[in-house]
């Protein structure tokens, strides 16, 4: 038997304006997004060095995070759901 896919999770969602600078234009599925936002995450090198599950956001990630400079990945998923629809 195949395994169930969660359709909402592979479900392209509207990107906000401000998500859209850090990870493109969407529609794009929720798992596409988190993965540009770690594409972006390390290519900007953002991971905080010394605690890996934290975020330092620079000025394009502060408008998705809600102006906060720093989150945890838990937060990030949190926070980014807000930009999606």
């Amino acid at each position: 038997m195949a395994p169930k896919v969660n359709s909402a999770f592979m479900k392209p969602m509207t990107i906000s304006p401000d998500l859209a600078v850090v990870v493109g234009a969407g529609p794009m599925p929720r798992s596409e997004v988190v993965k540009k936002l770690w594409v972006y995450i390390k290519g900007n090198n953002l991971q905080d060095p010394k605690n890996k599950r934290n975020i330092n956001a620079d000025a394009a990630l502060k408008k998705v995070f809600g102006g906060k400079g720093t989150v945890s990945m838990f937060e990030m998923t949190k926070l980014v759901s807000k930009h999606l629809s």
